[in-house]
């Protein structure tokens, strides 16, 4: 079966902050399919920086190594390695500029190569959502110390929602503990799936029922998009909003 995917995308600056450190971009090659949304963090416009570094090198970095004869082990190191690129050039940059010093981004990204899987990876707390049917998944897991707290049984993942600890980071590009890359995961895509990729400034405060009902209630992508990113703001975000919508077809 052929599959047709139809994006959407929306960055928000929000009603509470100067800057706009959310980078977000979908690059439409005529054999790959890469969206990528990125959350900056650090001094000045270093954020800002960080993520549209991030944007920018890794579907960069895809579109160079991902020729149309790799397996999917191999789709998934080449991944792997497009995000330890972009995480070496975020540190290069922060260790030649005082004023970049400490700057970093979280990155989520899906990948389609017109076949019948798509593959999600993600380093920091910006999420990869399958929907399916109405039933919503989380495909990345959260680089934070609650997060952490939850896999050590320290702490019920009800109680990561709301720990003090939630928003702290262990993990995002422009860190060594980025290492050799995070996992990537290969989605088998039916028609009528829905791929979100957000920032925290949504998940922040629009629960994942909530997204489910809404993917599933707006049928165009760039309109559940934008209604998303409306959505989080509305119901008190307090951060910049950031998401791509994707929606899987026969055709």
């Amino acid at each position: 079966m052929a599959f047709t995917l139809t994006v959407g995308k929306c960055s928000l600056l929000g009603n509470y902050r100067e800057n706009n450190e959310d980078a977000v971009d979908v690059k439409l090659y005529p054999d790959l399919t890469v969206a990528v949304v990125a959350d900056g963090m650090g001094g000045q416009a270093a954020g800002e920086v960080a993520s549209q570094r991030a944007v920018q090198i890794i579907p960069q970095e895809l579109r160079k190594h991902l020729t149309p004869q790799l397996g999917p082990d191999a789709v998934k190191a080449a991944t792997r390695q497009a995000i330890v690129h972009a995480n070496d050039q975020i540190l290069a940059m922060g260790a030649l500029d005082k004023d970049m010093k400490n700057m970093g981004t979280t990155v989520v990204l899906a990948v389609w190569r017109k076949g019948p899987e798509v593959y999600i990876a993600g380093v920091g707390d910006s999420r990869a959502y399958h929907l399916r049917k109405g039933r919503i998944q989380q495909l990345t897991v959260d680089h934070s110390l609650a997060q952490a707290l939850v896999e050590a049984g320290t702490i019920s993942a009800a109680e990561a929602k709301d720990h003090r600890f939630r928003n702290v980071l262990w993990k995002y590009l422009g860190n060594k503990e980025v290492g050799e890359g995070p996992a990537v995961t290969a989605v088998p895509i039916q028609p009528g799936d829905r791929f979100l990729l957000c920032t925290d400034g949504l998940t922040g405060v629009v629960p994942d029922d909530q997204l489910a009902s809404y993917l599933t209630d707006h049928t165009d992508p760039q309109a559940a998009a934008d209604g998303l990113g409306q959505l989080a703001l509305d119901q008190g975000s307090r951060d910049n909003v950031s998401c791509v919508v994707i929606e899987v077809s026969e055709g």
